[in-house]
């Protein structure tokens, strides 16, 4: 292996420093503009003075305002004020990243937003030929469309067309098919898997069982010309880690370039680094190739059975705040406090929360860096993706005094084959059965059969591979500039010495294939 990757950035300090100032910032913005947020999740009180007196520049407290204005979409004003800020040339290096990210996130914040309401309306009208402006209002008007007002200019939200649909009994009903189902992927209703996994962890008195052996191929492709010719450009491929039972016998198989660095098993966002020098008019292109074994979970609970947690200091961080998405905000208090009424069976409160959350329904998602707590966006926005419904469960989950945590990668399928997607979901602690799986957003099944209707509240299906267990953690090597995903880690993350690569700026492929379940490993791989 090349010293190019055995060598650890002398920055590392200083860097790490700079994602706590980052995360700190967050935490203290979060505090002080909580209230600022509407049912869909963007700017309240447009006209709202965010404060009483200009704070001095460069300081922890007009970086509060900035970020105020910001989710206000006044971003005129936030970049005057960033200007000015870093004019202060003796401005710490730290602070100076967190004022440039605020910048970075208005222009994030842009770029989601980039539909105008005549856009809109277009979108709309390929599901609802005959829609008529004010039924586009209408819809509007009911919160059901998702905007921001920028600088004086309404811009809908990408996806809010899209979204439409799944958040409006009325819309759908106004499409030529109104009883066209959406297609939230193989596993969402029953499928013989499903069975599969019941009738084998029965028979083998089993938790892990019906696994699968499968080869991945993941793929970063950086666009031409994006970075100067001759520049290296440095890349971080998720890479799953050994989860006993769960998934195991991990076999490193090739990359492109051929030098690599795999992160050590004890991170808990693991990743293949790789770099290459980019060339001009091409497109710098990236790979990694490797075969794991993938089981599926049964935990069979008994209700009955199920105790408060116990006083363990290893639980204590799963019961905790972690600010910016995982905060006791009081509206996640009131919320709770709705759900369970007076419940206090320790399994009753959990399968309260599974099935409030599960209820909000599945809607495309901005992007998780523009979102200051994404908990209270789920919870506000009346709509959520998957990653928005998990960090939820797992706040609501802690408020209540049960641990949670999270865990992410891709689904694929073997039923439907070109089927892959990024998907989140979490792990619960239920005394004395320990950590068991849960997947909110695949959510309840269809069944009047217990064990199915609840089999992803102590259970998974075998095509998932997990990439995290734990959000916003460093990378091994340590990226220098803000990722382009702060929270997950699913699709990469690229750069090169003049800054971030966005996801404007590349692509990325996943692929995976069933083997044989007895194949063996290529002997020329790498175990891992």
């Amino acid at each position: 292996m090349s010293g190019m990757f055995q060598r650890r950035s002398s920055q590392w300090g200083r860097r790490h420093h700079w994602a706590l100032v980052l995360g700190a910032c967050a935490t203290l913005m979060l505090a002080a503009c909580s209230s600022v947020t509407s049912s869909s999740g963007v700017a309240l009180e447009s006209d709202a003075t965010p404060a009483t007196k200009t704070p001095n520049n460069g300081t922890e407290e007009q970086l509060v305002v900035i970020s105020t204005l910001a989710d206000q979409g006044r971003f005129s004003q936030a970049n005057s004020m960033i200007d000015a800020a870093l004019a202060n040339a003796a401005m710490p290096q730290e602070m100076r990243a967190a004022f440039e990210f605020e910048r970075e996130r208005m222009r994030r914040i842009r770029m989601d937003f980039g539909l105008t309401r005549a856009d809109a309306i277009e979108r709309v009208r390929r599901q609802i030929p005959g829609l008529s402006e004010s039924q586009f209002d209408s819809f509007d008007d009911k919160g059901f469309l998702e905007s921001m007002t920028i600088d004086g200019e309404r811009r809908y939200f990408n996806r809010a067309p899209s979204n439409l649909f799944r958040v409006s009994a009325e819309a759908r009903a106004l499409r030529p098919d109104p009883d066209q189902a959406f297609f939230d992927g193989p596993y969402t209703q029953f499928h013989p898997h499903h069975a599969e996994v019941l009738s084998a962890a029965q028979s083998d008195r089993a938790r892990f069982v019906a696994p699968r052996r499968v080869r991945i191929e993941q793929s970063l492709s950086v666009n031409a010309d994006a970075v100067p010719a001759g520049e290296t450009v440095k890349v971080w491929i998720p890479y799953p880690r050994v989860i006993v039972g769960q998934q195991q016998d991990i076999v490193f198989l090739a990359s492109e370039p051929p030098d690599h660095r795999i992160a050590p098993e004890s991170a808990l966002q693991r990743t293949v680094y790789l770099e290459k020098p980019a060339r001009a008019g091409e497109p710098t292109e990236f790979s990694i190739r490797y075969e794991l074994s993938i089981a599926a979970q049964r935990v069979e609970i008994d209700p009955s059975k199920v105790v408060p947690t116990p006083d363990d200091p290893s639980l204590a961080p799963f019961l905790n705040e972690e600010p910016p998405h995982i905060v006791f905000s009081d509206a996640l208090r009131l919320y709770s406090a709705k759900i369970l009424g007076d419940e206090t069976d320790p399994y009753r409160i959990v399968q309260k929360l599974f099935a409030a959350v599960d209820s909000i329904p599945w809607g495309g998602a901005r992007e998780y860096s523009t979102i200051r707590n994404i908990s209270d966006y789920a919870l506000h926005a009346d709509h959520a993706d998957c990653g928005q419904q998990t960090l939820l469960l797992i706040s609501l989950l802690r408020l209540n005094g049960i641990p949670a945590r999270w865990q992410s990668g891709w689904v694929f399928s073997e039923a439907y084959e070109n089927y892959t997607n990024l998907h989140d979901w979490g792990q619960v602690f239920l005394a004395p059965y320990g950590w068991v799986p849960m997947d909110v957003t695949t959510g309840q099944l269809d069944s009047t059969d217990p064990s199915l209707r609840w089999f992803y509240l102590g259970g998974l299906d075998a095509y998932r591979v997990a990439f995290n267990d734990a959000t916003s953690t460093a990378f091994d090597p340590p990226k220098q500039y803000v990722r382009s995903e702060t929270v997950d880690s699913q699709r990469g993350e690229a750069e090169w010495r003049g800054g971030n690569l966005y996801f404007d700026q590349w692509d990325y492929g996943f692929t995976a294939t069933i083997l044989p379940f007895n194949a063996a490993p290529s002997i020329s791989g790498e175990h891992q």
